[in-house]
């Protein structure tokens, strides 16, 4: 074999080995996140649901859901970590970059990494989330028998136990197939819809020639489509969630109070606790009250929980309670502070220079040059600026009105509401690097297919958009810190304890 063709067969096997082992790295983080989310969906499940004491193909039905539910979630928990272990992997290979032991993490492996979440996002979006709706809501075209059927009597021989498992997989195909036409048709309806608004948006004739391929103009419009209403969510969600961190941090950390007796309110939360319990034990009601006991129940576990929370506060130590939860404030005003600062220069970079602008490119080049003008400590920076962001527009989402009703609970989620969850985490779990990207939080541009988005290149949309979250989180945030601050103070000097005046109005005689 001549030199030259053993140098080509060396590359070609170099360049197998690195596509291997990208492979078994994805399979792995994968799996990884896979685990996680199945303990975390776990946690928040109706175990009702999937039992098979009522129906054994109900309960393979929503196994299989749960399945689709917990791939949806770790899809959107790597949309989370993408930005984030992108720039943490440019900083490491800047910092070492002759390192044997790092070799595995390169710009290949971040590019497949970007091209992975934006396949999988897309099929979550488009058709896993709805087969699982629609799988748990279907009930097989007509003439199908099920096992819960009242025709359906089986043999009570050992032998042909086999004939359940084939009536189960029977049931299960019949919804497969009603779920399928179903989805079908909802996807005819979304392609149809996306094909009216293209053809009046472009009405020239390249845009109309390319309204017939499918693979490049309509799945990269659509889910551009649903990337603008994640991005559009963020907006609406982030400055709401930045200011209501303050307040779900109260909630978590001991607070000081200043002028203020635990020993006294515990003493009496416990006299008021064993009042309570014992009118309940007793299970007479009053002479001259018809108590409810629902209501005497409710409310002993108000108190017994007022009371659990002040002996936590009264056992924790004095730098604890007058260290932490100051400490923590001013962590949140200064990561909200530098947030709205660096949208507030990027808004000016917006101005004076178009490079600025968010883009997309398809040759991830790490490990040349920091994304940050502080180096380590900037990219640091701007992973937990990510990551708070995030977190503070899942705390904004679950606290807004119209989304109130999607927080899930421990043991007691129904699979309907998880699988609403799992859809609005990942639109905007998926939509936070162009969310990162378009404030100016970090400078890493866009890899593979998140930069193909029609609306990026918009100076109008980007510009109103900057401006849009630097107003409302100003807004936000100075209403509740002040409020918080209001209301501090008015504890603080005993203020709340004082009557309210009464104010009596005189009602007018209606003229005869």
């Amino acid at each position: 074999m001549a030199p030259v063709e053993q140098d080509a067969l060396a590359v070609r096997e170099q360049l197998f080995h690195e596509r291997v082992r990208e492979c078994i790295i994805c399979a792995l983080l994968f799996a990884s996140l896979y685990i996680l989310c199945h303990f975390i969906i776990t946690h928040f499940k109706k175990h009702t649901d999937f039992t098979a004491v009522h129906d054994d193909e109900d309960a393979a039905v929503n196994r299989i859901a749960l399945g689709l539910c917990t791939f949806t979630l770790a899809v959107a928990l790597g949309a989370v970590l993408l930005l984030p272990f992108s720039i943490i992997s440019n900083e490491v290979l800047l910092s070492f970059p002759q390192n044997y032991y790092i070799q595995w993490l390169n710009g290949s492996l971040i590019h497949g990494l970007w091209n992975l979440v934006f396949l999988f996002s897309n099929m979550s979006l488009v058709f896993l989330m709805p087969f699982a709706y629609f799988f748990t809501e279907s009930e097989g075209f007509a003439g199908s028998k099920k096992v819960g059927d009242p025709s359906f009597v089986p043999h009570p021989c050992p032998l042909l136990c086999d004939s359940l498992l084939t009536q189960l997989l029977q049931g299960i195909m019949a919804r497969v197939y009603e779920t399928s036409v179903v989805l079908l048709l909802l996807t005819l309806l979304v392609l149809g819809m996306v094909w009216v608004a293209s053809a009046i948006v472009g009405n020239d004739a390249a845009s109309r020639q390319s309204l017939y391929d499918l693979w490049e103009y309509y799945l990269p419009y659509l889910y551009s489509c649903i990337s603008l209403f994640g991005v559009l969510l963020l907006l609406l969600c982030t400055p709401f969630g930045l200011s209501t961190m303050f307040t779900v941090t109260g909630k978590l950390l001991v607070k000081p109070r200043l002028l203020e007796d635990l020993d006294e309110q515990l003493s009496c939360t416990r006299f008021e606790e064993a009042a309570v319990s014992h009118r309940i034990r007793s299970g007479k009601a009053s002479c001259w009250l018809n108590l409810d006991m629902e209501m005497l129940r409710e409310q002993f576990f108000a108190i017994r929980s007022k009371r659990r929370k002040l002996e936590l506060r009264h056992r924790a130590s004095p730098w604890q309670r007058n260290l932490g939860y100051p400490l923590a404030m001013l962590g949140l005003l200064a990561l909200t502070g530098i947030s709205v600062l660096i949208v507030c220069f990027h808004v000016l970079e917006l101005l004076l220079d178009d490079a600025a602008m968010p883009r997309g490119i398809q040759d991830a080049s790490l490990g040349q040059v920091s994304f940050s003008i502080f180096g380590s400590f900037g990219a640091a920076l701007q992973v937990v600026l990510i990551f708070y962001l995030m977190l503070s527009s899942v705390v904004g989402f679950y606290s807004s009105p119209l989304f109130t009703r999607l927080l899930p609970e421990r043991q007691d989620t129904p699979l309907t509401k998880i699988i609403g969850n799992c859809v609005s985490l990942l639109v905007l779990s998926s939509a936070l690097p162009v969310f990162s990207r378009t404030l100016g939080i970090t400078r890493f541009d866009l890899l593979g297919d998140f930069g193909r988005f029609n609306w990026l290149g918009n100076f109008y949309i980007v510009f109103l958009y900057n401006m849009g979250f630097a107003g409302l989180t100003t807004l936000c945030l100075v209403k509740r810190v002040s409020w918080a601050v209001q209301a501090e103070l008015i504890r603080a000097f005993g203020l709340h304890k004082l009557p309210l005046p009464v104010t009596r109005c005189r009602t007018r005689s209606k003229p005869s």
